[in-house]
């Protein structure tokens, strides 16, 4: 039955993936909706939130405002808002309810602008998708709004693109790529984990951009256009995924989001050329990062039915995977990914 888990929770929607993008640049960030979806944001689906606090509030939208499309009384609550606190931008992100009665982003944003003196972001993010999808708007929005004049480039700089906790898995990941390129003597300046809004302002002198998520991928390619920045996909930290084995001759299924799938590919195609290695995903498949084998699951079937099928003899996936199929008896790699589990590597 198509839609029917027995297995996975489900995951995270795309208003989630935009406040996760969002959540350390200092902003005011108000999710446009009665309550529930940021009550699953700040309890489910953003793990910094029980360490490090951000300025997320819901509209608190009635009945009567979703009807009456009262987007005047959203203004006056932001604008009060924005008095008592110190905050950079204000962020106005969308939900099912706007969608529903078809709120013009554009209009809410200009209204905004008049009462409110701090850039407005708005990211018509709509309930129905996935985290990444949400996550591709946020990233575009923030580079569209704060991205400055050209800066000479900063040889060494290299910026990384697609840093969430969803994508990631791994809080400490962005302190770790940090040092690495420290060691090499270069800075990486990891956007949305530990750099602020004033790097995505310069975000034109850095020498490259490393893309670790598909979501960031369309950012990059602003960027490119903008500024003339080259980008590149791949996940500096790839080395601490791979298990150390025998790879050739080997078939190897990576259940992963697609730029760290393709990234632990790599690193297996290093070690063993005649591997057969498929990279699959739950989420977004971007057909320039695609291999002939990479597969897009919709359903739990759909990875049961691959696995009984294909006779893998490796599979790297989430943990919570595993009883998914039972009986295969190859060897079952722990992929944490926070999308699809809700846990993080640092806390298995």
């Amino acid at each position: 039955m198509r839609g029917l888990r027995k297995y996975l929770t489900p995951f995270a929607p795309d208003q989630s993936g935009a406040v996760s993008v969002l959540y350390e640049f200092g902003g005011i960030i108000v999710i446009c909706d009665a309550g529930g979806c940021t009550g699953n944001i700040c309890g489910f689906d953003e793990p910094r939130w029980f360490e490090s606090k951000s300025a997320l509030f819901s509209a608190g939208l009635r009945d009567m405002d979703a009807i009456l499309g009262r987007d005047d009384r959203l203004v006056a609550k932001l604008a009060d808002a924005v008095t008592k606190l110190d905050a950079k931008f204000a962020a106005i992100i969308g939900t099912p309810v706007p969608a529903v009665i078809g709120t013009d982003y554009h209009a809410l944003k200009r209204m905004t602008e008049k009462k409110v003196d701090l850039p407005i972001l708005t990211v018509d993010t709509d309930g129905m998708e996935l985290y990444d999808k949400g996550e591709e708007k946020a990233w575009k929005e923030l580079f569209l709004v704060f991205a400055g004049e050209k800066e000479d480039v900063i040889l060494g700089r290299i910026g990384i693109l697609g840093m969430t906790p969803q994508d990631i898995s791994d809080l400490r990941a962005a302190d770790r790529i940090r040092e690495r390129f420290a060691a090499e003597g270069k800075t990486a300046v990891c956007f949305g984990m530990g750099n602020g809004l004033d790097d995505v302002k310069s975000v034109s002198n850095v020498e490259k951009n490393i893309v670790v998520s598909p979501a960031a991928l369309e950012a990059a390619k602003y960027l490119e256009r903008t500024y003339g920045t080259p980008y590149e996909t791949g996940y500096p930290l790839v080395d601490e995924l791979v298990y150390d084995m025998d790879y050739h001759g080997k078939k190897v299924l990576i259940v992963q989001q697609q730029v760290i799938g393709s990234a632990i590919r790599e690193e297996i195609q290093k070690k063993a050329k005649d591997a057969q290695v498929t990279v699959a995903s739950w989420f977004m498949i971007k057909s320039e990062l695609c291999s002939d084998t990479d597969l897009h699951l919709r359903d739990e079937e759909d990875y049961i039915r691959l696995v009984e099928n294909m006779e893998y003899d490796v599979i790297y996936a989430d943990p919570c995977m595993k009883r998914m199929t039972p009986e295969f008896d190859g060897i079952f790699v722990d992929t944490i990914h926070f999308a699809v589990s809700g846990h993080l590597a640092e806390m298995r």
